[in-house]
């Protein structure tokens, strides 16, 4: 058995973040942070665009940011929520400064980036590699904290609840967490990590489509395994997708082209080079995400093209390369010169707005878990999340969490006995090991479906025939569970078919259009 004061899964900027404020109030905590692939890896390593936060107060504020949110929310986001993170923004922004990380500057001044939805310049970054460089800054001072251990390639199989512990009433108004059962990917043993604060900290779930900007490692997997310990999850039906992901004939992670791009004067065309975003938004290429995706998947539903041009042949080109190397080098790697030609675009499976239900301070409605970040409810976003809130809404509530933590640790108000008769992972070593081939057909089954019946513009007939799809799934992955030996890629699926689930039937319970969700049964584009 591995005891923790905290278990923290997910090695993004808010469980990061969490465990090194633990680590300075409380330096003699054992703080244990699990990910499922290498430490680096995270959504928050691939966020290209920024942070957005107020440093500019001459001329941004704090009312302006809220607004913007609000906005692109419809109004569905929580307002107090949205003022808590906007306003508490600059601190938590100056610490990550203050941990060692480079935001691009010009003569003292920080360089501002602005992209749809924002009515300022108000968008830190770090060229167009800002997430990477925020991981390498944590990663660094986490690992210079000496009561922190990261064991990387450790899967979460479930998180343990009290209907794990012999003799014990499972009762769900009062769910208790006391750590998870994790998978030692090297090992392939299961092993029992008690702590008396768990944080999920996963991400999110990209993958339960064919296409996405996600890396590899987001699906769903903190919202899965909450969901099965009956806690509250919301808002599954807000999806986003990004309007521009480089298009490619391969499915699975697509480049992201940052919106910041646009942002700085790129424009959409049809694949014959005619600009359409005037017809759907008088902002045209700078309105919110929702919006100009729709756009563009209803302009290919017109032409019948695979793909849209975002054409930057008129942009300044020292400026692009200097702000955005890695767009442009991966463009040229694909045999695009951005000022020659159109760089081929789709819309992508991007961020997912809803997850598990938290409040201000980060606490899920298990006792003793906490969650942060994408994996999420937390009322920042509403029906569509602005974009590069993400990372600001990681450092606020990883922030809260981890003084809400730090003081629940000092009254040690735990159940002692019940952490100690936790037992161990329960297999009866009869079970067969399954071609990998049916993991791989079931997983694709399940990504077409969603990616064909629940994706940027659905219908009830759409979503009536995705329901009936998923339980068949369900049922196949359900039995292959029950039956095979444990692995990463089957705990994947079955937590990517609980996802589709819960996305499903949140969809069908819509009775209007709001944000990120769009039914064409509801009202016409």
């Amino acid at each position: 058995m591995i005891k923790a004061d905290v278990l923290v899964i997910g090695s993004g900027i808010s469980g990061l973040s969490y465990a090194i404020k633990i680590s300075e109030k409380l330096p003699e905590a054992k703080i244990i942070i699990v990910t499922k692939a290498d430490e680096d890896e995270s959504n928050t390593k691939y966020a290209q665009g920024g942070l957005a936060v107020v440093t500019d107060f001459s001329n941004d504020n704090f009312q302006k940011h809220i607004d913007d949110t609000m906005r692109a929310g419809d109004g569905e986001n929580d307002l107090e929520v949205v003022k808590m993170v906007i306003e508490e923004g600059p601190e938590r922004f100056h610490e990550l400064v203050n941990w060692g990380t480079n935001f691009d500057e010009k003569d003292g001044t920080l360089l501002l980036g602005r992209e749809g939805g924002h009515t300022e310049n108000r968008i830190v970054h770090h060229k167009d590699i800002t997430g990477k460089e925020i991981e390498r800054a944590l990663l660094e001072k986490v690992s210079a904290s000496p009561n922190i251990e990261m064991m990387a390639h450790h899967y979460v199989i479930d998180l343990i609840t009290q209907h794990h512990v012999p003799g014990k009433i499972f009762d769900e108004k009062h769910i208790h967490c006391y750590g998870a059962y994790i998978l030692d990917e090297k090992t392939k043993a299961i092993k029992k990590i008690t702590a008396k604060i768990t944080l999920v900290a996963t991400g999110g779930a990209g993958h339960v489509y064919r296409n996405t900007t996600n890396p590899l490692i987001a699906t769903g997997d903190g919202i899965a395994f909450v969901h099965r310990a009956r806690g509250k999850i919301s808002n599954m039906q807000y999806y986003q997708f990004h309007p521009t992901a480089l298009y490619s004939k391969r499915d699975g992670m697509l480049f992201l082209i940052s919106e910041a791009v646009r942002g700085d004067g790129a424009k959409l065309r049809t694949k014959d080079g005619q600009p359409f975003m005037h017809k759907y938004d008088e902002r045209e290429e700078l309105a919110s995400r929702d919006i100009v995706a729709r756009a563009i998947d209803n302009e290919l539903k017109i032409s019948g093209d695979e793909y849209v041009g975002l054409d930057c042949r008129e942009m300044n080109r020292a400026r692009f390369v200097e702000h955005f190397p890695n767009i442009y080098q991966k463009c040229l790697d694909e045999g695009i010169d951005p000022f020659r030609e159109l760089i081929p675009v789709v819309p992508a499976c991007h961020y997912l707005m809803g997850g598990i239900d938290i409040d201000r301070d980060g606490q899920s409605s298990i006792r003793n878990l906490f969650a942060v970040g994408e994996c999420t409810n937390s009322g920042l976003h509403g029906a569509n999340r602005l974009a590069s809130n993400s990372l600001l809404e990681g450092l606020v509530f990883g922030h809260n969490a981890a003084i809400k933590t730090v003081e629940l640790l000092l009254e040690n108000d735990f159940n002692f006995e019940d952490l100690k008769a936790v037992p161990e992972w329960n297999d009866d070593g009869m079970k067969r090991m399954d071609e990998m081939v049916l993991i791989t057909y079931l997983r694709r089954q399940l990504q077409e479906m969603m990616s064909d019946l629940v994706s940027i513009v659905r219908s009830n007939e759409r979503l009536q025939l995705a329901a009936r799809e998923q339980e068949e799934i369900s049922k196949a992955v359900t039995e292959l569970y029950n039956f095979s030996i444990l692995s990463p890629q089957l705990a994947e699926l079955r937590n990517l078919t609980n996802i589709a689930y819960l996305i499903i039937g949140e969809s069908l319970q819509m009775t209007e259009n709001k944000g990120a969700f769009y039914n064409k049964d509801f009202q016409q584009l």
